[in-house]
């Protein structure tokens, strides 16, 4: 391992260890990357931030990025196992995750963005502040994905699909 890499992921490590069970609260309590970020007590920029929470959405099953249905979805865990001399071991466990009933809305904000950056801007513009922050807070991939229709979405794609 070079020392580059091994900064790299020294860095990862610390900014999990001091901020990443926060920032996945938060984000799960509805916060957008700028308004986690201003929250935290050690102090990370929010494109890490964000990355942090676009990887919790991916693990979590809040973000997919195939095709609902197309592959099953299962929660991976790990169970502490001791054995008759007392050494610890971990065993994988995976269980099948039924899809949400709220379904999932379909997102190409990673494509429009590179696509037609004024485009981009004025479909956020159709948007009020909180939800244009969590958009633009997302690293949003040059791919289409798909975001679980929570409230958030619901309200979001309905702002969308307006014309105005």
């Amino acid at each position: 391992m070079s020392e580059k890499e091994f900064d790299k992921a020294l860095s990862a490590f610390t900014k999990d260890f001091a901020n990443g069970g926060a920032v996945r609260h938060m984000a799960d309590q509805g916060l957008t990357v700028k308004e986690i970020r201003e929250k935290l007590d050690y102090p990370m920029s929010e494109s890490s931030v964000g990355e942090m929470v676009w990887k919790h959405f991916i693990n979590s099953g809040v973000i997919l990025t195939e095709e609902p249905g197309s592959s099953p979805a299962e929660k991976v865990s790990y169970i502490r196992e001791l054995d008759e001399f007392g050494r610890a071991s971990f065993r994988r466990v995976s269980e099948p995750v039924a899809p949400p009933e709220e379904g999932y809305y379909e997102c190409d904000f990673g494509l429009l963005m590179r696509r037609d950056r004024d485009a981009f801007e004025k479909m956020l513009d159709k948007l009020d502040v909180s939800d244009r922050d969590y958009i633009s807070g997302l690293p949003w991939p040059r791919a289409r994905v798909w975001h679980i229709m929570n409230e958030r979405m619901k309200r979001i794609s309905l702002r969308l699909s307006e014309e105005k």
